[in-house]
């Protein structure tokens, strides 16, 4: 297992700055996506893939993973809406070839939210049929695609998760034990996700929080990390502390908290 940094926790810096950040804090990976300062441009990427992983590939630091959104927010243009299918196929065939051009291995999406008239079963429905339209345009491209279950998405809980993989075959987790711990669940109930991870996110959370403090939270990290282990996960595990309003994820010294996760992470696995 590798570590990453997510460029949207580092939301006052441009990308170039969050590449040396990376770097000095002897990361040297970083994941990318559309936000805050060192984020990428969404309309010229979908316009120009080629141009835009050119200027990636100049950070010269390693990207395991890109977060793709559909829309300008968590509901717009998502997946369990199948108005916008075919507008989401469209751009998604830019992204994965952004990702390939850019050598990102794993793309990942949100799975959609419960829409107006919609249930959970509805909405599991809908988002599967269009994974399953997305799944084959990132096979081709060599990109893993992956889904990240999340608060007020209409996959809050693992079994949900479970239905949705067996649903779309080939289909992968950007997993995220808080999101889980967050909403009430145990972390042994969130360890049979692990084997469907292809990549991660890790910070500390708690029982109606998505993000606290090292020492406030309830992960066990050790036995998340024990976890993956068993399940031969040897992907990247990316410190996602953020400052942004969204969960009250706004009250944390993100670079303290990301070093000291990292030092806790590096001490499990010597």
């Amino acid at each position: 297992m590798k570590l990453s940094l997510t460029s949207w926790s580092l939301r006052a810096c441009s990308l170039e700055e969050a590449a040396g950040i990376a770097h000095v804090l002897g990361i040297g990976a970083l994941d990318l996506g559309y936000f805050y300062g060192p984020a990428l441009d969404k309309a010229a990427l979908l316009a120009d893939p080629d141009k835009a992983a050119e200027r990636v590939r100049r950070l010269g630091v390693t990207v395991p993973s890109f977060y793709h959104l559909f829309g300008d927010s968590l509901a717009a243009r998502n997946l369990a809406d199948a108005g916008h299918l075919d507008a989401n196929v469209a751009d998604f065939r830019q992204v994965a070839r952004f990702c390939r051009a850019a050598g990102i291995p794993t793309v990942f999406v949100l799975p959609g939210v419960v829409n107006p008239g919609q249930g959970r079963a509805q909405a599991l429905a809908q988002s599967a049929a269009s994974l399953n339209r997305l799944l084959p345009i990132a096979a081709e491209a060599g990109v893993t695609l992956t889904v990240e279950p999340h608060v007020h998405s209409y996959l809050e809980s693992p079994a949900l998760a479970l239905e949705l993989i067996e649903r779309v075959p080939g289909l992968k987790l950007t997993l995220d034990y808080a999101h889980f711990v967050c909403l009430g669940w145990r972390q042994d109930e969130i360890d049979v996700l692990a084997p469907h991870a292809a990549h991660m996110h890790v910070r500390q959370g708690k029982p109606g929080a998505l993000q606290t403090k090292g020492h406030e939270g309830t992960i066990n990290m050790a036995a998340q990390l024990a976890t993956l282990k068993a399940a031969n996960y040897a992907g990247y595990l990316s410190l996602e502390y953020v400052h942004q309003d969204y969960m009250g994820t706004l009250y944390d010294d993100v670079l303290t908290e990301t070093i000291q996760l990292r030092d806790q992470i590096r001490a499990w696995l010597a």
